[in-house]
């Protein structure tokens, strides 16, 4: 004889509720005004000329998105602020990882807003070339300047273009300059070709040094000190006080070892402590000094046209490369080329002429 099934199981399944057909009306109500929207092109090129830091930093998003479908209101929103953007001073300041570039920007960017200054900072942080992450952690070191409401600290991804620094820094700084802010530094991670592309869009280049560290050589080797407008000997406190003064003088005699500047500019050092805010005053009184020296000699104003003009081929240079490697074809090809390469089959010269003769066919 067949056992009852037990009814008192626990495992008995019942039903559930029953989804209604449609929200009421005041769900949905409630449900729209949970979601919230995006700003309109508009309404975040009106926010920076008010130098709403919210609104510049939606702005400098869009700048900086490779998708597509931001490119229209990036465009929009630079060719906005092009006629807005105030007579600022740009200054690139670099160095070695390690040698105190965040603290001494913390310092200098106090004494600018004492001066009523406003000041953006543009800190690229390298990203990692395997996993493409960043750090972006120069908010977390600047803890004073960033409670101050005159300054804005923008960090970012440096990305794998122009040696580490970030992709869209140019159109950044156009915006920045839009929100009122009249000084953008721009600190880099002080690698690879980073110091050059800096240099290239900045009115004084600021090289920060250690003293003691074995890179007065160095320095000179990589041809660094060629482009910078002044040497900084950093950490000069403590016990390293009496290194930096050696250090300042062996640099001083490097300096004359290069042609004079187009500007008729004689680089100098100095030494200073970021931590215990000593020299930073006499560092911008030298950039200060530099920049009336070159807007007397009108030469700051052809410094700026040879920037646009250095970065109009790179960009180009950079929709060129856009352009070749999206396209479907060569895509497709440089696959191909890329598996007979590692079978032997072919060599990179080969492989290249037949992936760039599909592109141009």
């Amino acid at each position: 004889m067949a056992k009852k099934p037990n009814k008192k199981t626990a495992l008995k399944e019942r039903d559930g509720i029953k989804a209604p057909d449609s929200l009421s009306q005041s769900a949905a109500e409630k449900l729209k005004r949970s979601r919230k929207k995006f700003p309109t092109t508009e309404s975040i090129v009106e926010g920076i000329f008010k130098g709403d830091p919210t609104a510049l930093s939606r702005g400098i998003t869009l700048v900086e998105s490779r998708a597509k479908k931001h490119s229209v209101a990036a465009r929009t929103i630079i060719e906005a602020c092009l006629p807005k953007t105030v007579h600022s001073i740009r200054i690139g300041i670099t160095g070695v990882p390690g040698v105190g570039k965040s603290t001494f920007i913390e310092s200098l960017g106090k004494i600018l807003t004492t001066k009523d200054h406003k000041v953006a900072i543009l800190a690229v942080d390298p990203s990692s070339s395997i996993s493409k992450g960043s750090i972006l952690g120069d908010k977390t070191r600047m803890e004073e300047l960033v409670k101050d409401e005159r300054v804005f600290i923008r960090p970012s991804a440096s990305g794998d273009s122009l040696g580490g620094v970030a992709r869209k820094t140019r159109e950044t700084i156009i915006l920045c300059e839009a929100a009122g802010y009249d000084i953008i530094l721009i600190e880099t991670v002080g690698v690879g070709q980073s110091e050059t592309a800096v240099h290239s869009m900045t009115d004084f280049f600021l090289l920060l040094k250690l003293a003691g560290a074995g890179d007065e050589l160095q320095g000179i080797k990589r041809g660094i000190m060629e482009m910078a407008d002044a040497i900084v000997i950093n950490k000069a406190d403590g016990e390293n006080v009496k290194a930096a003064k050696l250090a300042k003088t062996e640099f001083n005699r490097a300096l004359h070892l290069y042609p004079p500047k187009e500007s008729g500019w004689v680089p100098k050092t100095l030494t200073c402590s970021a931590t215990e805010n000593k020299g930073i005053s006499e560092v911008w009184e030298l950039i200060d000094t530099y920049i009336e020296q070159s807007k007397s000699t009108s030469y700051f104003q052809k410094k700026r046209n040879a920037q646009s003009q250095y970065w109009l081929q790179q960009t180009i240079d950079s929709k060129l490369k856009s352009d070749f490697y999206s396209n479907p074809k060569v895509k497709a090809e440089l696959k191909t080329q890329m598996k007979l390469l590692s079978e032997n089959k072919t060599t990179a010269f080969e492989a290249a002429e037949k992936v760039l003769k599909i592109y141009f066919t």
